[in-house]
């Protein structure tokens, strides 16, 4: 059987799914479906067409995929980008960097599929046609009028050597409707909403990106002529990448090309690009309100509620999205879904943390969750994973204070060692050169108090001494 190589583009800011998805937490790696994350249910998915994968994501997001390609049991390696350039770039990065006959599925992080099985019978539907030399893309069926994704209309039936079932040339791409347009496409018939997957060999996306856009491709060809291999971390060159055009495949390549088929695609699927999609994910009750977590709806009607954290009741409501996080709370007519972005660009402006940062932030080792804070103190949560440490470091304004609540640590203090369990406490001076690390098989959990003068991010000294397995951390590849 043909092989095909997944590539799972993880890029993306989602702020239409503010407070949840942020900036340090964008929606793909957010559980939204159950437990999971888009992230991993993603990765399960192509998992059945090939168990080793590439994903291309940012270089602050490099642990969160890491985290989902152990939990989805798939191998392979991350392209990390040095910022966003959009797919186009993704894409060629990726082309120039597999055999130049090598199939290549690029598909979205942050989509829902559930019928996996579906989905799989229809990508190897169109590996005929990609072998021929077409860009092959995929379509869904639309169910109804939607004014939020873009349209592909299917032209003829492929011919020659190709099946009946090999798809349809594709006869033009269509921008997100109006909604009288929308209905429009519905009742044409033959037009289908724009997936963003594309299965294409790698030397036939590079022929197109040379005659359609060479400036992309040349900027990707500079980034990748000396890339630095940092175990599964493949790292392209900054200034290079900076120099490339900011486009999506759609316009540098697609709409430019006469080789480009569509295969539909009948099954469930969205882009869960707003709450509302969100909300659709999950089962109605007699009035209409979707729950999710630990929410209660009381006499209300057509109500969302997001709840993962405490008891969130709606009493009397109608046609509402209620949206709850530890530090930032969304209450919203669901009429209002798309313009939840505008409220993350006026939280920036105003220079309020929650527009981009969550209260948990995750690291290489595990995460931390600012509980509290306030003059001269802070309070945070440790979780470090089985095997990881922070670090050697040092702060020349703040003192630390931990209890060790669940696991035992290892510390090192100004050199002497001591093993912390359970219950158990340690103190670390100001100017103290220390690490923690958990040696055990279970997660550690620490309560840590900062003191001081002075609690700010950049009063750490670190040394370049510790690693972990996962590799890389704060921008810097040491662990914070």
């Amino acid at each position: 059987m043909t092989s095909v190589h997944p590539v799972v583009l993880c890029g993306g800011s989602g702020t239409r799914l503010w407070p949840l998805s942020r900036k340090t937490l964008p929606k793909q790696f957010v559980p939204l479906v159950g437990d999971k994350s888009l992230l991993l249910l993603t990765l399960e998915r192509l998992r059945k067409l090939n168990p080793e994968v590439t994903c291309v994501a940012a270089e602050e997001h490099r642990f969160l995929v890491q985290e989902g390609i152990e939990a989805a049991q798939v191998s392979g390696r991350q392209l990390l980008e040095p910022l966003a350039r959009n797919t186009a770039a993704a894409m060629a990065a990726t082309a120039l960097l597999n055999p130049p006959d090598q199939l290549l599925l690029f598909a979205p992080a942050d989509h829902h599929i559930p019928d996996a099985e579906g989905f799989v019978e229809t990508i190897r539907r169109g590996i005929p046609a990609a072998q021929q030399g077409y860009l092959v893309t995929f379509g869904v069926e639309p169910t109804f009028p939607s004014t939020a994704y873009g349209y592909i209309r299917q032209g003829a039936k492929l011919g020659g050597a190709l099946a009946a079932e090999a798809g349809h040339a594709v006869a033009a791409f269509i921008e997100k409707p109006a909604a009288t347009r929308a209905e429009e496409l519905l009742l044409e018939g033959g037009n289908l909403w724009n997936a963003g997957i594309l299965l294409v060999q790698a030397k036939v996306l590079i022929q197109a990106l040379e005659q359609h856009a060479p400036d992309i491709l040349d900027a990707c060809r500079n980034a990748t002529a000396a890339v630095e291999v940092d175990g599964d971390f493949l790292r392209m060159e900054r200034l290079a990448f900076e120099r490339c055009r900011s486009q999506s495949i759609d316009y540098a390549v697609l709409e430019k090309s006469d080789r480009v088929a569509v295969i539909p695609f009948s099954g469930r699927w969205s882009d869960v690009g707003s709450w509302n999609a969100v909300a659709d994910l999950h089962e109605r009750d007699a009035g209409g309100n979707r729950i999710s977590g630990q929410g209660f709806a009381m006499n209300a009607t057509h109500t969302f509620i997001h709840a993962p954290i405490r008891p969130v009741v709606a009493l009397g409501t109608r046609d509402l999205l209620v949206v709850d996080t530890p530090d930032a709370l969304l209450v919203a007519h669901n009429d209002c879904a798309e313009q939840v972005k505008d409220v993350v660009a006026l939280l920036t402006t105003q220079g309020q943390s929650q527009a981009t940062r969550h209260r948990r932030i995750p690291r290489p080792w595990g995460a931390y969750d600012s509980i509290d804070d306030g003059e001269r103190f802070a309070v945070k949560r440790l979780t470090v994973k089985p095997g990881a440490r922070l670090a050697l470091r040092m702060h020349h304004h703040r003192a630390e204070h931990w209890v060790v609540v669940k696991g035992a640590a290892h510390v090192v203090c100004d050199g002497e060692t001591r093993l912390v369990k359970e219950n158990e406490s340690i103190y670390i001076p100001v100017g103290a050169v220390y690490r923690l690390e958990n040696a055990g098989k279970t997660t550690l959990e620490v309560i840590e108090v900062q003191t001081g003068s002075y609690l700010g991010d950049d009063d750490i000294v670190r040394f370049e001494e510790a690693e972990t397995a996962l590799g890389g951390a704060d921008g810097d590849r040491k662990l914070a």
